[in-house]
């Protein structure tokens, strides 16, 4: 029996992002989820930014809680599932820290520093190790339980999360001990709820470094693999709107995690209406400079009317895009809006809600009813897990080349 392409979107409101928890709206959400449902999506994935539900360790908001049940709802009033992500923690740029978290002498980043936000306001003190503070411990086992015993029969509930791109908050101090505590949590959801799948959201960064998150260890624990691929983000893609990029990752993540693979995020920053594709630069107020490839709306919805369907050649299990809306201006003197510009114009829909051009595209696709296709002989990468973590950038670059030329040899 054929199994249906996923197709979804990562969701934060437009009207307030990060801060929804905080300001809940039911009207708003029903508003976006009924566009999400018009343009032909079936999933939404959004996030329990941790402090909003879990201000305390030993207790989680009853508010937050309540409202998540809420959007829950009108996911389902509009048949879409939920993907449900714990943890967050890192996002659009910043780290996101509970206040019980900050304090301590272990900053677990360790690559580039983050800045770290507490209350909406950026705050100049590391935390401590979500993956070994037994505080931070006790409280995910408490937040796990408590909303999966709340939601595990609701309708909407499509699957489980147990982070966003975690490498980025922080880094287990090994593979193994990554790898042991995913199946942990997994088996304590699993405890409670036996019939959902369950995933953790990584992205390109484990496939780039050993971070203590390795692809095959976290994998062989959950139901699902997935992935997060930007190729404008990329030194090594072709270019910034590289479409084989995405189906590479996808291909290669599912080789080294034994699975079919879910693109559970990817997308692109868009220039504003009638601009060409081009280069933007900035200095954060932290003293970084940054620059930033915008692609033109038209570009960015060629580039997705040409990866979509790669996605579905190569045998991944569906495609999810980041993100549902860009930002009114109103949040862009905001985390992450302030520091990190291009985050404001990720969306599928305009701050004032008109859809882009590459919504439309979607929802051409989402018209063919595509359903998963057998991964192909040109996506199945032979590679040794412990081999390729020695040396993954070297690997990265020679198994893509490999890959196009023989995805070439079989157009």
């Amino acid at each position: 029996m054929s199994e249906k392409f996923t197709l979804g979107v990562n969701y934060w409101p437009r009207r307030k992002a990060m801060y929804w928890w905080s300001n809940f709206d039911a009207g708003e959400v029903r508003e976006e989820f009924s566009v999400i449902k018009e343009i032909g999506l079936d999933v939404v994935r959004f996030f329990l930014l941790w402090e909003d539900f879990q201000p305390e360790p030993d207790s989680v908001s009853q508010t937050a809680l309540d409202n998540l049940v809420t959007v829950c709802d009108i996911a389902a009033e509009n048949g879409l599932g939920v993907d449900l992500t714990f943890f967050t923690g890192h996002m659009s740029g910043p780290n996101w820290s509970p206040s019980w978290l900050l304090g301590g002498d272990d900053h677990p980043y360790t690559g580039l520093k983050k800045e770290i936000i507490n209350k909406g306001k950026a705050v100049q003190v590391g935390y401590r190790n979500m993956f070994h503070d037994e505080m931070a411990l006790n409280a995910s086992r408490l937040l796990l339980k408590t909303v999966v015993t709340r939601l595990k029969d609701h309708p909407a509930i499509w699957m489980w999360n147990l982070g966003n791109e975690p490498d980025l908050f922080a880094w287990p101090h090994s593979a193994e001990e990554g790898g042991a505590w995913t199946k942990e949590m997994v088996g304590l959801i699993k405890s409670i709820d036996p019939n959902h799948p369950v995933t953790s959201g990584l992205h390109s960064a484990n496939l780039h470094m050993d971070n203590g998150l390795r692809i095959d260890k976290v994998y062989a624990q959950t139901d699902v693999a997935v992935m997060h691929s930007y190729p404008m983000y990329t030194p090594w893609a072709r270019q910034n709107l590289d479409p084989d990029f995405v189906p590479f990752t996808c291909a290669l993540t599912a080789a080294l995690g034994g699975k079919p693979v879910l693109m559970e995020e990817f997308g692109g920053c868009t220039a504003q209406p009638g601009e060409a594709s081009h280069i933007i630069k900035w200095t954060e107020s932290t003293g970084r400079e940054r620059e930033q490839f915008m692609a033109s709306e038209e570009d960015f919805a060629e580039f997705l009317r040409l990866t979509i369907p790669k996605l579905q050649d190569s045998g991944a299990t569906g495609a999810m895009l980041w993100c549902y809306a860009d930002y009114i201006p109103e949040l862009w003197n905001k985390p992450p809006c302030d520091n990190a510009i291009h985050e404001r114009f990720f969306g599928l829909v305009r701050p004032d809600g008109s859809l882009k051009p590459h919504a439309k595209v979607i929802q051409e696709f989402a018209k063919t009813n595509p359903q998963v296709k057998p991964i192909p002989d040109y996506a199945k990468i032979t590679i040794d897990p412990d081999d390729f973590y020695k040396e993954p950038l070297g690997y990265l670059v020679d198994l893509y080349a490999k890959y196009l030329a023989d995805l070439g040899e079989t157009k």
